[in-house]
């Protein structure tokens, strides 16, 4: 059989999408390689959202130059949301010959028609019309694991942050079906698979037009018996006190919020066309945690917007200090081709920025830290998802997604247990297990 070799960047929406593009693969005969070297196929994956990821995937795009002449029938496939920027789907055509597709996120369904294309025509595709997007059902799916899944419900995005590009590569927002989506969760529970992750690049909004909504959702799927339910991303202009009561009514439902906030200073916010106010978000954050004392919150931060002064910044620091994040993802601003931030005038020095950078990153190993210490001695459900770093540990994430690790047997891998915290880190609890 035929050998591929899929590699992914970026968001849980790029490694649920994957699945499908190996689903596809499977059933045209091909079996699969982590082997560049010995793949027929290569398909790339590719994440827009920073320039970092787009040099790593185009870095790698380029290193395929060797495998191809040492294999000239093999070939090249791009997509994902980088090849759906103009600029950068030039640049592949003009620069790196050796890519034979190349496709954006709307055409993903559409794949195997590509691919047959490819193989039976000779030249290259390049398929990243710029149309609204369409949901297609029923595609096959390669999970990767048997433990965890994820389930997109929606597609695109509609809210057009101004440092943002993925509505620009993904399209507009469209829901999938609820019952469309509770028939797969169901085909995942009996296939044994403890956890769910509902993806969307704004749950918040899902069933527009569809006549459903995001809590009914939950609330279907927490009757369903699925043992632990998460869900991504959530934008606050849309968080509702609705959606926050399903959350505390859910058993299923971990009780984690991922919640950006993005920055903590008002102007700066509406800079980024976020559509919420600093007070705004807090007050959201002080129902939320009235409902569920127990709630784990994690939050994303843009440091050094354009325009945003130390003053500013200083806004965010105190925001991150009240809330007490469990943890934060905190990128330093990189401007978008195409997007408002990206002709924005940006005085500040990316030396500056660094330094503001690692304030904020100490602060939240400070916040962190003394969260966690509190953790010592509480004892917590624990999903087990494989081997820790070290021989004899398992590693496991609690219901608001701290991962901890503790000994054990490779058999409990799959299997919810009771661990104990013995100790806690910034970043990490150990424990042991409770018999």
């Amino acid at each position: 059989a035929p050998l591929a070799f899929v590699d992914t960047y970026g968001c849980q929406q790029n490694e649920a999408d994957s699945e499908r593009l190996r689903g596809y693969l499977s059933e045209m005969g091909y079996q699969f390689t982590d082997q560049e070297a010995q793949a027929d196929l290569i398909l790339i994956n590719t994440c827009a959202i920073r320039e970092h990821a787009e040099m790593r995937a185009l870095g790698n795009v380029g290193a395929l130059v060797h495998t191809k002449r040492a294999k000239p029938g093999q070939l090249i496939c791009v997509c994902g949301c980088m090849a759906q920027e103009p600029h950068m789907a030039q640049k592949i055509k003009d620069s790196y010959r050796q890519v034979d597709l190349v496709f954006g996120p709307h055409a993903l369904w559409r794949f195997p028609e590509l691919l047959y294309r490819l193989v039976t025509r000779r030249g290259r595709i390049f398929d990243i019309a710029d149309e609204p997007g369409s949901i297609a059902e029923g595609i096959p799916l390669v999970r990767q694991d048997g433990v965890k899944a994820w389930v997109s419900i929606m597609y695109g995005c509609n809210n057009f942050c101004s440092y943002c590009i993925v509505p620009y590569v993904r399209g507009r927002e469209r829901s999938r079906r609820a019952d469309d989506i509770l028939r797969e969760a169901e085909g995942l529970l009996q296939s044994g698979v403890k956890e769910i992750m509902l993806l969307g690049q704004n749950v918040n909004s899902y069933g527009a037009g569809t006549g459903d909504t995001f809590p009914g959702l939950l609330r279907r799927l927490d009757a369903l018996g699925v043992e632990r339910i998460r869900f991504m991303t959530s934008h606050p202009k849309d968080c509702t006190r609705e959606l926050l009561d399903a959350m505390a009514d859910c058993e299923k439902v971990a009780k984690h919020l991922h919640l950006p906030v993005q920055s903590g200073n008002d102007r700066v916010l509406k800079e980024m066309n976020r559509r919420y106010t600093r007070e705004q978000y807090l007050e959201l954050i002080r129902y939320a945690r009235q409902v569920m004392p127990e709630l784990s919150l994690t939050s994303d931060v843009i440091v050094g917007f354009p325009g945003e002064t130390y003053e500013a910044f200083q806004d965010t620091l105190s925001l991150v200090e009240e809330v007490g994040f469990t943890s934060l993802f905190t990128f330093i601003f990189s401007p978008r081709e195409g997007t408002p931030a990206a002709k924005m005038p940006d005085p500040v020095s990316r030396e500056e920025k660094g330094r503001w950078f690692r304030e904020l990153t100490d602060l939240q190993e400070r916040v962190a830290s003394a969260r966690n210490q509190k953790l010592l001695g509480k004892r917590f459900r624990v999903l087990v998802e494989g081997p820790g770093k070290k021989a004899g540990l398992l590693a496991g994430r609690t219901e608001g997604n701290l991962v901890i690790e503790f000994p054990g047997g490779d058999s409990l891998i799959g299997e919810f247990v009771e661990v104990v915290v013995t100790e806690a880190l910034a970043w990490i609890l150990r424990g042991q297990m409770e018999i």
